[in-house]
């Protein structure tokens, strides 16, 4: 059993706490609001802890970052008292958008010189429900007992996915951004729904568990998205109809266009 550290407890370290509260490992929690890591502990239940910043990076075996991007030089500079005197080996997790690998093996160096060992990964919220999808890349410190406890710990998170480097920031804005852009499709289906006469409580059940089941089929058939349509539309059916009205407002374009601003926006941030 291995002491998982998490230091900031928000919406996406909160939500990856979760999935590692779900397994045998320890959790400790660091968060500036004392009643926010209590919640969270709280949910986690027995296994979790609310202890300093410094005792995790003390005592933990992996530490997960869960601040803002802008914020993880100060803390660095914060806990770097503290990694140059733990004298056994620790992980970083990184989860700051636009932040490489290499900047946070810099940052969170021992006052030695020697590199941090990072993984730098993309969650979604999902994952607190265990069905997110985690990109993640490996920093050339991080060894392979890292990687197989990144992957025991964030098992129950979702799917894990190893991509190069140069690929997690385009793969942030599909899996990072797209709950928010699948959410507002499954609040208009079911706005569609209650214009047609439904019950808002039926609209939005049906529209979520029809969004949810063609992933599904999708993913279990293997069946590309464009065969999954074309096997509900029907000739001059209801459902082609439906289609031809959704290219008319240019719902494919706007959704490739959602992703490619939210990819701006990313290297904006970088710079």
């Amino acid at each position: 059993m291995s002491k998982i550290g998490f230091i900031g407890t928000g919406h996406m370290g909160g939500a990856l706490a979760l999935a590692v509260g779900r397994t045998k490992h320890e959790v400790y929690l660091s968060n500036h609001s004392p009643v926010k890591a209590e919640a969270l502990r709280q949910q986690i239940g027995a296994n979790a802890h609310i202890i300093g910043s410094d005792e995790i990076i003390l005592t933990c075996d992996m530490v997960f970052l869960g601040v803002k991007p802008q914020m993880l030089p100060a803390l660095a500079d914060e806990l770097k008292p503290a990694i140059s005197r733990r004298n056994t080996h620790v992980c970083f997790i990184s989860m700051a958008a636009g932040v490489s690998v290499g900047a946070v093996e810099t940052m969170f160096a021992r006052e030695s010189g020697a590199s941090a060992a990072v993984i730098r990964i993309m969650p979604n919220t999902p994952a607190a429900v265990g069905a997110g999808m985690i990109p993640y890349c490996v920093g050339s410190e991080a060894d392979e007992a890292d990687i197989a406890l990144f992957c025991e710990v964030l098992a129950g998170a979702g799917t894990l996915d190893r991509i190069p480097e140069r690929l997690i920031d385009a793969a942030s804005c599909v899996s990072g951004c797209g709950p928010a852009f699948a959410a507002m499709f499954i609040e208009a289906l079911a706005d569609g729904g209650v214009r047609c006469g439904l019950p808002r409580d039926k609209a939005l059940l049906y529209a979520e568990e029809t969004v949810r089941g063609t992933a599904v089929l999708a993913e279990v058939t293997g069946q590309h998205p464009g065969e999954v349509k074309d096997a509900v539309c029907s000739p001059g059916g209801t459902t082609i109809e439906g289609v031809a009205a959704l290219e008319r407002a240019g719902f494919r374009a706007a959704a490739m266009e959602a992703v490619t601003a939210a990819f701006r926006r990313t290297m904006e941030l970088k710079k």
